[in-house]
């Protein structure tokens, strides 16, 4: 039954859309500055260069006193560390002289900057002019529609297909450089960093954030020092409410793990009884031919981007079940799926194709995301692949209780509607690699 907009409602409308409208513009307005800036600090760099290569007097002064001086004269006019005034140099060079594409975008607006630090950072090692040209022009429309956050793995995949050294090669030599190291903090605090292969780091991020909300959901057993680093040595009673983020659980256990070997305290480690049975949980994709061994290109590990062909076939090897996935050659859009142990196929469509939350520019792991009818069931909604996506439970809750609208178009895109009547798409995060077409 058809309603009418009362004119309130859409005085309303118009006001929210009129301030959308004002900030897109703004947003539009910082961007082009930013490009401006970043001109600046290029051609400060270059004089700075030009000083350097002339006649100096001083033989022992650093290699780069002219440039340390410009940032430090620019760093006191903006009120600004004059390091961070050099690091911006740098990255502003980088982009004007390897990027220029990039720099155009940002210079219209179309693009952040931190859109093109993206951009630049993913394609900093393709030293080859063409192929840098060709990663720009297959990188920029994904950034023009896409997070900061979304637009990284993409990125990273894209100039993975155009790197000239094969990514065995270089994981190889990466390997050679794991390590770990601690850096001591104020307060009697430090900390304990770790380099190694993405996905064996994801992995262990995945089981500590998996062992943290075991500890938070057990039941709460009596405490004893408020300064020992148990896991569980918080709250100080059994009926007190644990008011500790998931980030500080994560690192007691972290320390439980490394120190004692078990995730929980001896005095307490019923509380999370199966505490091995919690393992990582990572996505792998990996191409058929690679998975075989006939082929080197590179797996690709969900959230992250490239790996090593020959880690993730030995992850595919070990693994209790993996999916096959059937892609348009054209697209990249999932178009079918199958195991060979029986399981939930629908799911498993889902899981290959969303990756994420599928409103506009959230990354929430599908972990903690519900999966909803586009069309609700009560409204006769198929309980079909094109009528499912994964939402978490902020943007379900909007979905439902808000003015926002969503459609689900055939190639599993999601047509998001605000109560302003602006429209945003949502395309599954495989298909946005295709855009352009392969190279």
């Amino acid at each position: 039954m058809a309603t009418t907009e009362s004119p309130t409602a859409r005085e309303e409308r118009a006001v929210v859309g009129d301030i959308i409208e004002a900030l897109v513009d703004r947003r539009r307005r910082i961007a082009s500055l930013q490009a401006e800036e970043a001109v600046l600090l290029h051609a400060a760099q270059q004089h700075a260069l030009t000083q350097r290569n002339a006649a100096c007097a001083d033989n022992d002064a650093p290699d780069d006193i002219t440039i340390r001086s410009i940032a430090a004269e620019i760093g006191a006019a903006t009120r600004q560390s004059d390091r961070t005034i050099q690091s911006r140099m740098d990255e502003a060079s980088t982009l004007v002289t390897r990027f220029p594409a990039t720099l155009d975008a940002l210079t219209s607006g179309r693009i952040s900057r931190a859109h093109a630090a993206v951009i630049a950072d993913a394609g900093a090692r393709l030293t080859d002019d063409d192929a840098r040209a060709a990663y720009e022009t297959a990188v920029l429309p994904v950034a023009e529609r896409e997070t900061v956050g979304r637009l990284r793995p993409i990125a990273r995949r894209l100039a993975e297909a155009l790197h000239p050294t094969p990514i065995d090669e270089r994981h190889h030599d990466a390997r050679r450089q794991r390590r770990v190291w601690i850096h001591d903090g104020d307060d009697g605090m430090a900390e304990l960093g770790l380099t190694g292969p993405a996905p064996l780091v994801h992995g262990v991020y995945d089981r500590l954030t998996q062992l943290a909300r075991a500890v938070l959901d057990a039941p709460r057993p009596a405490a004893a020092d408020d300064d020992t680093i148990m896991a569980t040595a918080e709250p100080a009673s059994a009926k007190a409410p644990d008011t500790r983020r998931v980030d500080q659980v994560r690192v007691d256990v972290a320390l439980d793990l490394l120190l004692y070997g078990h995730a929980t305290a001896e005095a307490s480690s019923e509380s999370i009884a199966a505490a091995d049975a919690i393992r990582a949980r990572i996505q792998v994709t990996i191409p058929a031919m690679s998975l075989l061994g006939a082929a080197d290109a590179a797996a690709d590990l969900t959230g992250y981007g490239p790996i090593d062909p020959d880690l993730a076939r030995q992850l595919a090897g070990t693994a209790a079940g993996w999916d096959r996935l059937f892609t348009s050659p054209t697209t990249g859009a999932v178009l079918a799926i199958d195991r060979y142990r029986p399981s939930r196929d629908q799911l498993r469509m889902l899981r290959a194709r969303d990756e994420h939350c599928r409103f506009p520019g959230c990354r929430q792991p599908l972990p903690r995301c519900d999966v909803d009818h586009t069309v609700a069931r009560e409204h006769d909604g198929p309980t079909a692949v094109t009528n499912l996506a994964h939402l978490c439970r902020r943007h379900h809750t909007l979905k439902h209780h808000s003015a926002w609208r969503v459609r689900q178009r055939a190639d599993g895109t999601l047509e998001w509607t605000s109560p302003t009547g602006r429209v945003h798409d949502d395309r599954p995060a495989r298909t946005l690699v295709f855009e352009p077409p392969p190279f």
